[in-house]
């Protein structure tokens, strides 16, 4: 076996995506992000679904979509080329901390190891195009700096998050206010589902969907989310990258 410390790379390689851990110095290895879409009813209808409680669905993100913001600090996300309408999605972020494999609900909630502030930023207009052509929704959805997130919240301090208001103001308007008890699936239901066709690992973060009032952003706003137990995380949307 070849020793890690002896290996070269032709280019060097990328740093590893870590996100802040509230109170703490040591930092969150991302290794996965998985998205379930339209968990929650009032989206599902603005999105042209329905409320019904089939079997969840679900997209990736790769890791280096992750976009660590650290409050107080406001970060910045480039408006992203090839787009002319970006999305904001507000979402509950579970941070996975054990191995799980087709485990029960009951057995999924052992494998939360804490809580964030997500933005699942969506170029809607590259997702809807590849949902007329019945395609995947990766360009829409899975993109540089497509995922900013705020500190991991240990559940050690915070405790299960199963209710509570969630909300996103856009230049000082309210855009999406809800309550992670409207969730269609709540955590360990998703994270079960998920166990039966992956296996779920520590750094594994998962998105846990959006409330109504989903809408495009431009250079120059201001987003300002907050979940209740978890304080706020501020964005604000840069000029795209030369």
């Amino acid at each position: 076996m070849q020793d890690a410390l002896a290996i070269t790379t032709v280019f060097p390689a990328p740093a590893p995506v870590t996100l802040a851990v509230q109170g703490r110095t040591a930092r969150f290895p991302v290794r996965h992000v998985y998205c379930v879409g339209r968990n929650y009813a009032e989206h599902a209808r603005e999105m042209g679904g329905d409320a019904s409680r089939e079997p969840p669905f679900f997209f990736t993100k790769a890791a280096d979509c992750v976009l660590p913001v650290v409050p107080p600090a406001v970060g910045t996300m480039h408006y992203p080329i090839g787009t002319q309408n970006l999305h904001h999605e507000l979402e509950l972020v579970v941070a996975v901390g054990a191995r799980g494999i087709k485990r029960t609900r009951e057995e999924a909630s052992a494998l939360v190891w804490g809580y964030a502030i997500g933005l699942d930023m969506t170029r809607r207009d590259l997702q809807n195009d590849m949902r007329e052509k019945k395609r995947p929704w990766d360009i829409g959805k899975s993109f540089a700096e497509a995922a900013p997130t705020g500190p991991v919240h240990p559940v050690a301090d915070t405790g299960v998050l199963a209710r509570g208001a969630v909300t996103l103001d856009v230049n000082g308007q309210r855009r999406q206010a809800g309550d992670l008890a409207q969730m269609i699936w709540d955590v360990p239901e998703m994270l079960a589902f998920l166990s039966q066709y992956y296996e779920l690992m520590p750094g594994d973060l998962v998105f846990t969907g959006t409330p109504a009032g989903v809408g495009p952003v431009r250079v120059g706003d201001r987003l300002d989310a907050a979940i209740e137990g978890l304080g706020t995380m501020s964005v604000v949307i840069g000029p795209p990258l030369a």
